[in-house]
């Protein structure tokens, strides 16, 4: 070994010796300064923060008790709780609305129509409308609900979605009266894009239409020579999305009405109006009347002359004749591997008179169809005593079947009154 070696080795236990001697009062430091902020600093701090709370929160509870907090919405909301609320509510829906899934076909006329009879029943109150402007008695709120046309842009489709669906605490703005129907939401959401560059003059074409007024040769009207004007402005309602003469607005975002049987129109405002069958329009409306408009409603448009040929029509040119033909197929015997019915044993058309719960498909839209047929696959649509049947025989059906069968009966002609003649039950003859 070298004497250098010799030498570091020796060093060693001096360099160790020489640490431990500085650690030791470094320790010490350490130790006295946690003992000086535990004894001397940290337990009178966290005393004085925990009595300014305490007198905050009794001093609170006195102010409030004393009944001197302001609540009204005159006082208005300063200027910094007013941003810190909006940017809280933005981020809140920028976050939660992640992963929602927007669908192709918001520009759909038939989707925006439906938005449109959507929105003059439950926001113009609040959010005014192209050519209507604000209502003076909703800016008095607070937070006052925006004007909606020129707001819109600034949101993506999905927060749309998300405000519509769930509503936003703190304000009026309420959730959809049906959470589970999601297509109603999407519908207010493609109508909602719309708006930024919607007229007047287009705004009341697509909330109101045209000749939206209550017949005035409705026999319903007259009782005993006298206009029944308590349901009037029921069938003003009525009138905006299913047509004057119940005819559907013809373009399949609302059922044809006219000539339906009155038994299921009974049952099915029966179910709206009890919540047993979901809609967010269709509830809030039906469950506001009594047991004899119902029934009066119900008569009304099955008393109508049927107007469906028009859907028939628009079929003809619209929907391939193959698609019509595998749905007169199916329609007529149903299909044993897939367990599913033949549909002309409940819907017909049929020489045999059928149980008049059943609605009639015939010359109905074929858009409306489809989505009814697939809320019964999704176990979304029921609230009558048949309803099972369909949520059977639409699981299934495939989307194909579905489209067939809407395009088949859309096609065909209903019949004028009663059970089919064997000239219309033959109709469905491919």
């Amino acid at each position: 070994m070298s004497t250098r070696d010799r030498d570091d080795d020796a060093s060693w236990p001096a360099v160790l010796s020489r640490g431990r001697a500085m650690k030791a009062p470094l320790a010490g430091l350490r130790t006295r300064l946690l003992s000086w902020l535990d004894g001397g600093l940290l337990r009178p701090l966290a005393l004085g923060v925990t009595l300014t709370l305490l007198a905050l929160g009794l001093g609170a509870l006195a102010v409030t008790s004393a009944g001197l907090v302001s609540i009204g919405a005159s006082s208005g909301h300063w200027s910094a709780t007013s941003w810190f609320l909006h940017y809280s509510m933005r981020r809140a829906v920028a976050t939660q609305s992640l992963g929602i899934k927007v669908p192709a076909n918001l520009a759909d006329p038939a989707l925006i129509l439906k938005g449109a009879g959507y929105y003059q029943t439950g926001c113009l109150g609040c959010h005014g409308a192209p050519g209507l402007g604000e209502s003076l008695i909703a800016r008095q709120m607070t937070p006052a609900p925006p004007y909606l046309p020129p707001r819109i842009d600034s949101w993506e489709a999905q927060e749309l979605f998300w405000i519509v669906r769930h509503g936003i605490k703190f304000t009026a703005m309420p959730g959809w009266p049906a959470r589970q129907r999601d297509d109603e939401v999407w519908a207010m959401v493609a109508f909602l894009q719309q708006l930024p560059e919607m007229s007047p003059r287009r705004y009341r074409a697509l909330a109101v239409g045209e000749g939206a007024d209550i017949p005035a040769s409705s026999g319903m009207l007259q009782a005993n020579g006298a206009a029944s004007d308590p349901l009037a402005p029921v069938l003003a309602d009525c009138a905006r999305c299913h047509g004057p003469e119940g005819e559907g607005r013809g373009a399949g975002a609302f059922p044809v009405l006219a000539g339906q049987k009155q038994a299921y129109l009974l049952a099915s405002l029966q179910a709206y109006a009890s919540g047993e069958r979901a809609s967010g329009v269709m509830q809030p409306i039906a469950a506001r009347l009594d047991e004899k408009q119902l029934q009066q409603l119900a008569q009304h448009y099955a008393q109508l002359p049927s107007v469906a040929s028009q859907a028939a029509a628009q079929v003809d040119v619209q929907v391939d004749a193959q698609a019509i033909a595998r749905g007169k197929v199916l329609a007529a015997a149903g299909n044993t591997n897939q367990k599913v019915p033949a549909c002309r044993h409940c819907h017909g058309p049929s020489a045999i008179e059928r149980n008049p719960a059943y609605p009639v498909l015939a010359g109905q839209y074929p858009e409306y169809l489809t989505q009814q047929l697939q809320l019964f696959a999704a176990g979304e649509r029921g609230g009558t005593q048949y309803a099972h049947v369909m949520h059977s025989a639409g699981r299934r059906l495939n989307p194909e079947q579905i489209s067939d069968l809407a395009a088949c009966y859309g096609s065909l002609t209903p019949p004028a009154e009663g059970a089919a003649t064997p000239a219309e039950e033959a109709s469905l003859e491919p």
